[in-house]
């Protein structure tokens, strides 16, 4: 008897255990859009899909730094001297979650899949892919018609860099080599099984719980209950003061953020004049605006490329508020009365109480600004069809300089033009360094063309950058995850086999 109830209590014991160990998340939306890595594109994908797939390269657990990519399913690599061919070679002994070993074939099969449009919602990111070959049964060439800036990012896993099995299209989840494989999706929720045979060792969760709510109230209650151990919070300083003074738990900011600018029409008048452009450069107080928002959560920057961006810096011309400057340099453009400005603002609670400090800054400079205030979707539309003279847009992007200045900053990225992106300011100063750069292979002449192109665009008052507004997370201060969380590209704490319930 004695032993029977030994084993009992050892069985209760080992139940319990199992049950510490499932890790339970809430996230916002109301179910999954997609278990498809190459096409996850919302943020409830991006952070759970992520936990199933390795890429070639990784960001190490807790970074957004391209600088630091290190290799992952690769083994090693290669880059050639003009930066157009890339040789990876890949390591043994990594199986997929249907039991399946890792070769070659299935990299190459990968990449031409994550370039494929038919099958991927980031092929444009491998437009200049020429080739991907396999050298031999474990080794992959990449070559690329021109050199692409932080092109190793196309190996990472994020986006399309996450690696398949060729076996990928045979229907249900493609199957990957990450920690957890997804075991089921659907109606508002999704569950994760641990992968035993990770070839970085077993994982210490063994299982993941994810609930999908859409409330910011429902999902806090649900945390302060106890139903859930990690959830997407609000990106509000007040929220996470609050949620800070919750026991047992830990308030996680961190970047990529969704860097807010002004963008400047410099075709539309009176700012086509640049002297109008640089009044409302002194009228605007950044500083000012990401304490309105909460400086835990916002972090005001000086330049059009957001910090933490390889090729970002801090090194440009500061136009520092100053209602007296703004009101002389209208004058001298001989607007002594000041000057009216239009508009399109979208009614979203993270845009409009943001443009509403912008107008008040604004009028004590005698700038009046017109607000056309419409539901976000039309916004969008209008900002597009040239209609706003002063645009206020938020946005993240792979954190490599290119991928904001290109989008933003050059003049083909222009309203009206067949490449048209967002570059709402039209503003062309700088596409002589923005195109340089991009082709440009030696690294200290890249981030010097990077840098010219970024002291440019201010000095013609093409913007007025606002702040960073980092991603915020919240979980259990007995979740142990495993590494120090400074950032995330798929917008979520990555899990890894080092993660434990503690």
């Amino acid at each position: 008897m004695r032993r029977t109830m030994t084993a009992l209590a050892m069985g209760v014991m080992m139940v319990g255990l199992a049950e510490a160990q499932t890790l339970r998340v809430g996230q916002i939306a109301q179910d999954m859009g997609t278990t498809d890595p190459h096409k996850a594109t919302a943020t409830q994908d991006k952070a759970t899909i992520s936990w199933s797939y390795d890429g070639l390269m990784r960001f190490p657990p807790g970074s957004a730094d391209p600088a630091r990519l290190e290799p992952d399913l690769a083994e090693s690599f290669e880059r050639s001297a003009d930066g157009r061919t890339f040789t990876f070679r890949l390591r043994q002994g990594v199986r997929f979650h249907d039991g399946n070993p890792l070769e070659g074939e299935d990299v190459v099969y990968s990449l031409r899949r994550a370039a494929d449009r038919q099958r991927s919602a980031f092929a444009s990111d491998y437009g200049a892919v020429t080739a991907v070959e396999l050298v031999d049964p474990m080794t992959v060439r990449v070559t690329l018609k021109e050199p692409v800036a932080g092109a190793l990012g196309l190996f990472a896993n994020y986006h399309g860099g996450m690696i398949v099995s060729r076996r990928a299209d045979a229907g249900g989840q493609p199957p990957g080599t990450g920690p957890f494989r997804l075991e089921r999706a659907g109606g508002g929720a999704a569950r994760m099984a641990a992968f035993d045979g990770h070839w970085r060792g077993r994982p210490a969760i063994r299982a993941i719980d994810i609930r999908f709510i859409t409330s910011d109230a429902t999902r806090e209650l649900a945390y302060n209950s106890g139903e859930l151990d990690l959830i997407i919070g609000r990106r509000e300083q007040r929220w996470v003061e609050r949620m800070r003074a919750q026991p047992n738990t830990a308030v996680e900011v961190f970047s990529p953020g969704e860097f807010r600018t002004v963008l400047i029409n410099t075709r539309s008048a009176p700012l086509d004049d640049v002297r109008v452009r640089r009044a409302v450069q002194h009228a605007i107080d950044p500083g000012a605006i990401a304490r309105f928002v909460g400086l835990d959560v916002a972090t005001p920057w000086p330049s059009p490329v957001p910090p933490g961006y390889l090729g970002s810096t801090d090194q440009v011309p500061r136009f520092a508020p100053d209602v007296n400057r703004a009101r002389a340099l209208l004058a001298e453009a001989g607007h002594p009365e000041g000057v009216t400005i239009k508009a399109v603002v979208s009614s979203n609670s993270a845009q409009l109480p943001i443009m509403e400090v912008i107008q008040a800054q604004l009028r004590r400079a005698n700038i009046r600004l017109e607000m056309d205030v419409v539901e976000h979707a039309t916004y969008h539309a209008r900002i597009r069809q040239n209609l706003s003279q002063m645009t206020f847009y938020g946005a993240a992007r792979f954190p490599v300089a290119d991928s904001y200045l290109t989008q933003m900053y050059l003049s083909r990225s222009a309203p009206g033009q067949p490449t048209a992106s967002l570059n709402f300011a039209h503003c062309d100063v700088a596409d002589a360094e923005i195109d340089a750069a991009r082709a440009e292979p030696d690294e200290p002449r890249q981030l010097a063309l990077w840098a010219s192109a970024q002291r440019k665009i201010l000095e013609a008052a093409c913007s007025v950058p606002l702040f960073d507004l980092r991603q915020v997370w919240v979980r259990r201060a007995s979740l142990d995850l495993g590494y120090r969380l400074e950032g995330s590209l798929n917008l979520g704490p990555p899990i890894t086999s080092a993660t434990r319930m503690q």
